[in-house]
């Protein structure tokens, strides 16, 4: 057996297991199309729940390469971070992939959690919310509780993911116009962080109101009434 039937099992089983689900997807299916036999899935990986757990970490793994999150260097602000975490998080969600299961995959799991989503939380998802909330850190006063620091990150990825998870609700309820110039990944970080931004009152409130600090509107551009 050629020494890439692993990497072919895994090919093949992340577009099944996105289409049809766990359960619904079949080990002989996955094996036809991968080119090997059906006791392969069991020598290399011991089951099918196995298969799909390292075929959901697959999945991460290839949009957290093809988008990884900036390398900040020590001295930029906690506004610019957050901005940048923000839209990297969108692009992870919302950009239109060559290779589309692997956000399918993922957002099937997240959404019906399975075997997969503790081992995604606690490898990937971990990581990446306690960079959040390093961030928000810098702009708390000290003493914020810590429910309250994760509260405010779960409200900061909520308001990404929801453009992920209702994006046909939102086409339908705006017109193309408005969609195709307010909804892409660069706007919706703008608003998300100025939004944030004034929820943590490092900038007045949202609405009619003076203009921000010179610094602050280099860091999220100032919104065209056009």
């Amino acid at each position: 057996m050629p020494d890439d039937a692993k990497t072919r099992l895994l090919q093949a089983a992340g577009p099944v297991f996105a289409d049809k689900g766990f359960q619904a997807a079949t080990v002989r299916e996955i094996c036809e199309l991968a080119g090997v036999n059906v006791a392969s899935i069991n020598y290399y990986f011991g089951d099918k729940e196995r298969l799909y757990v390292e075929a959901v970490k697959e999945a991460r793994r290839i949009k957290a390469d093809r988008t990884p999150f900036p390398d900040w260097p020590a001295d930029v602000a906690p506004e610019t971070r957050l901005r940048q975490f923000v839209e990297t998080l969108l692009t992870r969600l919302l950009s239109a992939d060559a290779v589309p299961w692997p956000t399918r995959l993922m957002m099937r799991e997240i959404l019906d959690p399975g075997s997969a989503c503790k081992e995604l939380a606690q490898e990937y998802f971990r990581p990446e919310f306690e960079m959040l909330l390093g961030i928000l850190d810098e702009m708390l006063p000290p003493d914020t509780p810590d429910y309250r620091r994760r509260q405010l990150g779960f409200s900061v990825v909520g308001q990404c993911v929801f453009y992920r998870l209702a994006g046909g609700v939102v086409s339908a309820l705006v017109d193309e116009e408005e969609l195709s110039e307010r909804y892409d990944a660069e706007d919706l970080a703008n608003h998300i962080t100025r939004f944030t931004l004034a929820a943590l009152g490092r900038t007045p409130p949202l609405g009619r109101q003076p203009s921000p600090p010179a610094k602050l509107r280099d860091i999220v551009p100032q919104e065209s009434e056009n």
